[in-house]
């Protein structure tokens, strides 16, 4: 089971959007996935077309995390009304529900027993060595408090988002430093999947300039593809629809491009994990 939590130290850079690229491109591949919304804004809850029944939210679990029962608190995604296996059976994704509940626990002072919660709940989940779920991905609020150190704390890798422009590079560069230094302090085995420059404008002489500069800074951290901006990306959000289901040759051209950056995420992770722990 790998977990990738998607963070971004800036908000409005599209970190949901990127959430949602990559579960439309898991659930694609036939890649059985949870996505945990840790987002209070639980806008990936929204977009992934959840509708509860009576389910416990993830800030419940996060409250009473030993005894917390996944499993029993799940919902399925709305996507999977329009989507079969090439077999038949019916595909895995999966939504552990964001709540603006969650955000009591967006606190800096967080000792270490509370940043081990989410961590413990997915533990339990997998207790027999055989959880249901090849990839988690965990949308994090866009701050590095309480929920996102709790979610690194839980992760194998965390994928950054970035637009390029100034003042993301530069929380980038931030975030980078901070994952190093939690590294040595909670979390030995955490490491960066890569940085996914997203919205990016292929007629900006700006955005041009940044991703040079990023490719200078970061190396092979930014990783390929990039996302450009997609006009219709808040219309298929809006619609709380999977890229990969939507018409229109705009759509599959954003699919492809999240297939390779799901590509990306889990081969260069899994390799860069590897030299990590080496």
């Amino acid at each position: 089971m790998q977990v990738v939590s998607i963070s971004s130290l800036k908000g409005g850079v599209g970190k949901t959007s990127v959430t949602l690229g990559l579960a439309s491109a898991a659930l694609a591949a036939g890649i059985p996935t949870l996505v945990i919304d840790l987002d209070p804004h639980a806008d990936a809850t929204t977009g992934l077309g959840v509708a509860a029944r009576g389910q416990l939210d993830i800030g419940q679990l996060i409250k009473n995390a030993r005894k917390a029962d996944l499993a029993a608190n799940i919902v399925q995604s709305g996507w999977l009304a329009a989507h079969r296996n090439d077999d038949g059976s019916t595909p895995t994704l999966d939504v552990a529900m964001g709540s603006a509940f969650s955000g009591v626990y967006d606190r800096p002072d967080l000792g270490k027993r509370d940043l081990r919660r989410l961590a413990t709940i997915l533990a339990n989940a997998d207790r027999d060595g055989n959880a249901p779920y090849q990839l988690v991905l965990i949308d994090c609020p866009p701050s590095l408090n309480g929920l996102t150190r709790m979610a690194w704390t839980a992760s194998s890798r965390v994928l950054l988002v970035a637009e390029p422009g100034l003042f993301s590079v530069a929380g980038t560069q931030r975030t980078l430093r901070a994952i190093e230094l939690f590294r040595t302090e909670f979390a030995p085995a955490l490491v960066p999947a890569g940085i996914v420059a997203n919205r990016v404008r292929t007629g900006s002489n700006e955005h041009a300039y940044r991703l040079s500069e990023m490719k200078t800074m970061f190396g092979e951290l930014l990783l390929s593809p990039t996302i450009p901006e997609q006009a219709n990306w808040q219309q298929i959000q809006g619609a709380a629809h999977p890229v990969h289901q939507w018409p229109g040759d705009s759509a599959k051209n954003a699919s492809a491009l999240f297939d390779r950056l799901l590509d990306s995420v889990l081969t260069q992770g899994a390799t860069r994990s590897r030299l990590y722990r080496g």
